[in-house]
């Protein structure tokens, strides 16, 4: 079994990065309950990834149509397809998240490798069969988290057929909750990492 982990935790509290923490709870339980599970990690600080263009895009479709999917601009979303399991981590930033996560969410979505289109619409190609996204912010978790909806749309998207997160929220509310809410979510990750 392989895990994908997709690094997100861009913080400006370093190693006290409480969406860290939150991770390195689900994937600790994780890997104590999957041993010999292999966790692949993507560090999406320490990716020179750069948005789209319009012309970059006519390149990767031409690619696409020749299906030249082991061209580089797709690695990304090769690896995210190969997977067996999924699991993303980044703060609740400006509403959802930090903007590298979106830019690798566009390299990850291709036509033709990660989803495709049929007569009666979008079909997904990979074969996770589990999505987790883990957050934490400043504000409380409100229903339209646009955050936890994007990953749970894109995991419909790509075929995988479970989405579970925990989100760790009114962090900066009152600070002296703060460990009590961040036990309670590492617990809730915990628990997600043991039976993922």
């Amino acid at each position: 079994m392989k895990l994908l982990f997709i690094d997100g935790c861009v913080s400006q509290r370093g190693p006290e990065s409480r969406t860290r923490a939150l991770a390195e709870a689900f994937l600790s339980a994780f890997r104590e309950t999957h041993p010999e599970a292999e966790v692949e990690t993507v560090r999406l600080e320490a990716l020179d990834l750069r948005p789209f263009t319009p012309a970059a895009l006519d390149e990767r479709d031409a690619l696409a149509s020749i299906g030249a999917f082991d061209a580089p601009v797709f690695d990304l979303a090769r690896q995210l397809r190969g997977a067996d399991a999924i699991a993303a981590a980044a703060p609740f930033w400006d509403l959802s998240f930090p903007a590298v996560m979106r830019v690798y969410m566009e390299h990850i979505s291709a036509n033709g490798l990660t989803y495709h289109y049929e007569a009666d619409g979008c079909h997904g190609d990979c074969k996770a069969s589990r999505l987790a996204y883990l957050t934490t912010g400043g504000d409380f978790e409100r229903p339209e988290s646009l955050g936890v909806l994007y990953w749970k749309q894109l995991a419909a998207m790509f075929g995988v057929p479970r989405f579970d997160y925990v989100f760790a929220g009114g962090l900066d509310v009152d600070p002296a909750k703060v460990p009590e809410i961040m036990e309670a979510a590492c617990a809730r990750a915990r628990a997600l990492g043991r039976e993922f």
